[in-house]
């Protein structure tokens, strides 16, 4: 038979966070998410690009789109082309003149899936300390910044 035991030193020190701890987070908060896309009929990536629109101060070129797109995603610009494509066809987005802009249906997609979302949201991330959130957001955005500069020295 074996027994397990818990120790103070169990519920005080966790084990050091690592890449497969930060994946594993990432695709099940991110399957949260592509669970509700799919009920409005779209995916994550045609969510990144439309929100990029939404939320940009100024008008985006398809340029503008794939770039941030692709600075986010790190995913081949042909696919983020035709992801555009997509959101055109689907009249999330307009195309006026050089620019696309998001249209009102789109941004009414947007609006409904954070309303989905958020519930999902607070359950996930209620009750994490405040200074805990803090601390992961330090250490995420060192781990991204040099995730990018080792990715930047393997694509140049």
């Amino acid at each position: 038979m074996t027994t397990t035991r818990s120790t103070a030193a169990d519920t005080t020190t966790a084990p050091a966070a690592n890449a497969r701890d930060l994946a594993l987070a990432h695709y099940a908060a991110r399957r949260v998410l592509e669970h509700v896309l799919a009920r409005h009929d779209a995916t994550f990536q045609q969510q990144v690009a439309l929100r990029a629109a939404v939320t940009s101060d100024t008008p985006q070129t398809p340029d503008d789109l794939l770039a941030q797109v692709q600075g986010s995603l790190k995913v081949d610009p042909a696919d983020i082309r035709a992801t555009l494509d997509e959101l055109l066809a689907k009249q999330l987005l307009v195309a006026d003149g050089a620019y696309l802009r998001p249209t009102g249906a789109g941004r009414e997609l947007l609006a409904a899936v954070g309303a989905e979302t958020a519930p999902l949201s607070d359950r996930i991330w209620g009750g994490i300390p405040a200074e805990d959130l803090a601390a992961a957001g330090r250490v995420l955005a060192l781990v991204t910044e040099r995730a990018n500069a080792e990715l930047s020295a393997l694509t140049a």
